[in-house]
């Protein structure tokens, strides 16, 4: 990444002096090596480390933390919600293990578990 691609990301009121911008340049580099190809995660680690420059450590954490179980907590929702309709529509023969593993995501081996096989 270059400078001026970085400061575009910024934007013009970042707060960031410039020996913090190049120590920034430094993690984005790094940042974009470590995720490659994957630039949702890049953005993730990126507003992360800009985030740590300017708030306080243990607040951008607790924040991270909150965000996770959050979404863990979801997704432990929708696995409960997935496993009651495989019960459901492959029970009721509206569905096939294979069918429905590929509908939702999952392999067949996890529908078979919930099924109790």
């Amino acid at each position: 990444m270059q400078r001026y691609e970085l400061e575009a990301w910024l934007g013009d009121d970042h707060g960031l002096t410039d020996d913090q911008v190049d120590e920034f340049l430094v993690q984005a580099d790094e940042s974009n090596t470590r995720f490659g190809s994957d630039q949702d995660e890049a953005r993730e680690a990126l507003t992360a480390a800009y985030r740590l420059m300017g708030e306080g450590a243990d607040a951008v954490v607790a924040d991270l933390y909150q965000r996770r179980a959050a979404a863990r907590a979801a997704e432990l929702d929708a696995l409960a919600g997935l496993q009651q309709a495989a019960i459901v529509l492959i029970e009721r023969g509206d569905a096939t293990e294979s069918g429905f593993a590929r509908q939702a995501g999952v392999d067949r081996m996890t529908v078979r578990k919930w099924l109790g096989k």
